[in-house]
């Protein structure tokens, strides 16, 4: 019998997606983008959103925001399915850490007070790829 998957694009690869480790040296790489809906982000949003588009679409689909936490603006990626952690980066790139997602839903513990906290939410970008 098959693997049952329960999120994603329904293909099932056994490997565990690439997590960012939470360090002070955690950064996504940035990358020039002359998108206009993308001027004022952060190289590195724009570039984590540039891989997002190569990848396949997942399931629900991937997207990025905003939102200010603690007087700062910070990115919130929620995670591609129900055991995946979501990632939280500043304005810097640097990962805060996972808010929720992951087993217990709560994320990784680090930072549990952002889903009360958080104000002024926008949507950033999302895969709108049939």
């Amino acid at each position: 019998m098959g693997a049952i998957s329960c999120c994603s694009n329904g293909k099932t690869t056994g490997k565990s997606p690439d997590l960012p480790v939470k360090d002070s040296s955690a950064v996504i790489a940035g990358k020039e983008n002359g998108d206009q809906a993308s001027a004022g982000l952060p190289e590195c949003i724009k570039a984590l959103i540039d891989r997002f588009k190569k990848e396949e679409k997942q399931n629900p689909p991937r997207s990025v925001y905003s939102y200010t936490y603690n007087g700062k603006t910070v990115y919130y990626v929620p995670p591609i399915c129900c055991d995946f952690f979501s990632d939280l980066y500043d304005s810097n790139c640097k990962l805060l850490g996972y808010p929720d997602g992951g087993f217990t839903g709560r994320g990784d513990g680090s930072i549990t007070d952002f889903m009360t906290r958080r104000t002024r939410e926008k949507l950033i970008w999302k895969d709108e790829r049939e």
